[in-house]
């Protein structure tokens, strides 16, 4: 699987030794890595689909300091989509209002019939790009039946029922970021951890580091403002575990990249 990292902060944090150790599990996971750093609806990425043990350019950048309120990362694990530059993540796009939304998905998406139509649509390969296309899509007809911009309590509630639909048999680990609010959520047991600091939430799928990590809360979609927990939603108990038919529809994908 794909690994992530996250970290929502009301101050700039510097995380180069977070990152560091980070992309260092990347032997694990060989097909791409990412890193988003977000603030209000800026967004700058850099990724590559190599190693990010592998990449100069990493190495380079992390030897100054990388520095934000909010960011996220990703080794890539491929299993839905070839190893191509635009089937790294994270993904971004923006809204009718022009918020910037960005994602990292560790995951598959097995079967969510409203993302079928943007197989046709999205730039890449991946079930990842297809949940932001269509997650940004929703918040655009929400608001144009509105006829008025959704709030963050709005925007939450929304992302929650779609969360509770699409959880349901498939695995879905996220992190997103709409300029304002930083969406958290895992459904497969001890593969999302949190560090919680004076101001400042990190999260990964692995602990990193000493400190005390803990699993995030389970099955809710969780959303944080400026390192604070501000909405929890709903417990929907879909949770993700590896089913014989599930694997080897991985293995028939992966063995055709």
């Amino acid at each position: 699987m794909c690994e992530l990292f996250g970290m929502n902060a009301e101050e700039n944090c510097q995380m180069n030794e977070y990152l560091k150790e980070f992309f260092s599990h990347s032997n694990a996971h060989p097909h791409g890595w990412g890193l988003a750093c977000m603030e209000q609806n800026q967004t700058q990425i850099e990724k590559e689909p190599i190693q990010a043990s592998t990449s100069n350019y990493l190495k380079e950048r992390l030897t100054v300091p990388v520095v934000a309120k909010n960011a996220v990362a990703h080794i890539r694990y491929a299993t839905i989509g070839n190893v191509e530059y635009r089937n790294c993540h994270p993904y971004t796009m923006k809204d009718r209002e022009g918020r910037s939304w960005t994602l990292v998905h560790n995951g598959t998406i097995f079967d969510y019939q409203p993302l079928n139509c943007y197989v046709k649509l999205q730039q890449g390969d991946t079930d990842s790009e297809r949940i932001l296309l269509y997650l940004v899509d929703e918040i655009n007809r929400r608001e144009k039946q509105l006829q008025r911009r959704l709030n963050e309590e709005e925007r939450f509630r929304l992302l929650d029922s779609i969360v509770v639909e699409m959880s349901k048999g498939n695995k879905l680990n996220l992190l997103i970021y709409d300029g304002e609010l930083f969406y958290v959520h895992t459904n497969y047991a001890n593969s999302l951890y949190e560090l919680d600091k004076e101001n400042q939430v990190l999260f990964s799928t692995i602990p990193l580091g000493k400190e005390e990590w803990h699993p995030v809360t389970f099955t809710t979609l969780l959303a944080y403002r400026q390192g604070h927990r501000v909405f929890t939603g709903t417990n929907h108990g879909n949770e993700y575990k590896n089913s014989e038919e599930n694997m080897k529809y991985l293995y028939r994908i992966f063995s055709d990249l």
